[in-house]
């Protein structure tokens, strides 16, 4: 039997692991530095996240703001922020999809949505 024969070479695939770790690591580098947007009403309240969901600005339009009325404000800035976390959940899986499936389908990293 020839030594290795149709067996993978191991340093092979131990650097092949070590190079999608870092090209994980780099995707997930950029998306904490990567800031998307999502507004409400017409854009009188507008949300600002990083691609990793942490909330960065939060802009409320004068118009939006009725002393009688803070549940509808409220609403608007909930919506606000779920619409910028949903891009942000989508540069997610743009960034990191295929390096997610580059792992075998799944990331097997906890607090990514694929």
């Amino acid at each position: 039997m020839i030594p290795g024969g149709g067996q993978p070479n191991m340093q092979q695939l131990l650097q092949q692991a070590q190079q999608m770790q870092q090209d994980l690591q780099r995707a997930q580098e950029e998306l904490a530095n990567t800031e998307v947007d999502g507004q409400a009403g017409g854009g009188l309240v507008r949300a600002t996240v990083t691609g990793a969901g942490e909330l960065r600005a939060l802009k409320i339009d004068p118009k939006a703001v009725d002393p009688e009325d803070t549940e509808t404000l409220a609403d608007l800035i909930v919506a606000a922020v779920h619409a910028a976390n949903e891009n942000a959940q989508t540069l997610q899986q743009q960034k990191l999809g295929p390096l997610a499936q580059g792992l075998g389908g799944g990331s097997g990293i906890p607090g990514l949505p694929f």
